[in-house]
């Protein structure tokens, strides 16, 4: 009784200070524990640190899995990357060695210019034009600013413009770099009309890297084997067509057409590889926001 009546009268054992009277704090809060923390309070301490050891362990989880998920992401991309220079490393060796595939240069260019016609040396000519410098970077432009208008993205449009870009860039480096001449001018159509290096074939890159890459963009979003095979067909006639027209104007030799469709397929590795980790971090929860994935 007398423990009762000193608790519920405030008065209580000499407190920190030594002294005996009226203290406003309770008398558990002395022990500098949370011995005599009511039962609740305890319970929501552990539960504060247990939320905040889930998150953690969410963390830590979204990283493991997405560590992972970019090695996913990266490997098809990198593939194709390194299958392209492969395959170019291979071509260009053909060619400073005269020998391989570059063997096959001059009879193709003469089989050729030997069966020219009026009526395909305007079609060629035609596409040759289109697939140009002069037409198909506005060509580009301007689907990229529709695609922006119409869809209300950026990624997409942006990346496709920077890969046409990274492929006029890299064309322009190798053939300063390779320095080839040209095909002699008497087998070109309009003799003189292409001054620059011959290896590779810029029309064919740019055409073949623009192909490509709407073709992965598209086929990316909406993922179907029907879509696959319309967007590879589409992409191989057409790098075919703008391949075969610079043959056949006898402003390249085969060797320049094959370097110039494997450095597309390693600048569609790089756009893969972006595209996909991109994917990853525009779905990453945040920390701060009780993780949910954020665009």
């Amino acid at each position: 009784m007398v423990v009762v009546s000193v608790v519920r009268s405030g008065w209580a054992w000499p407190g920190p200070g030594g002294h005996r009277g009226r203290s406003r704090e309770p008398p558990w809060s002395w022990c500098g524990h949370d011995l005599f923390v009511p039962l609740d309070a305890n319970r929501s301490g552990r539960d504060e640190r247990r939320d905040e050891g889930d998150d953690v362990a969410a963390v830590s989880r979204w990283d493991a899995w997405r560590s992972r998920a970019a090695v996913r992401a990266v490997l098809p991309g990198a593939l194709l990357v390194v299958l392209g220079f492969v395959v170019f490393a291979g071509v260009l060796d053909g060619v400073r060695e005269r020998d391989d595939l570059s063997s096959f240069d001059q009879p193709v260019l003469d089989w050729l210019v030997g069966h020219r016609g009026p009526t395909m040396r305007a079609v060629f000519a035609a596409i040759t034009l289109v697939s140009g410098p002069r037409v198909l970077p506005v060509l580009v432009l301007v689907a990229c600013a529709v695609w922006f208008a119409v869809r209300r993205e950026w990624w997409r449009p942006g990346i496709l413009a920077a890969a046409m870009v990274a492929s006029t860039l890299l064309s322009l480096a190798i053939k300063d770099l390779v320095g080839r001449p040209r095909p002699p001018l008497a087998t070109m159509d309009i003799p003189g009309a292409e001054t620059t290096a011959s290896f590779p074939s810029g029309h064919t890159m740019g055409t073949a890297t623009l192909l490509l890459v709407i073709g992965y963009l598209a086929w990316s979003r909406h993922a179907g084997r029907r879509n696959l095979l319309v967007g590879g067909a589409v992409a191989v006639v057409g790098t075919l067509a703008v391949g075969l027209s610079r043959l056949y104007l006898g402003y390249h030799f085969l060797t320049d057409v094959l370097a110039a469709v494997a450095l597309a397929v390693a600048v569609l590795g790089g756009v893969v590889v972006a595209d996909r980790l991109h994917g990853l971090d525009s779905g990453r929860p945040q920390q701060d926001s009780n993780l949910q994935p954020t665009d």
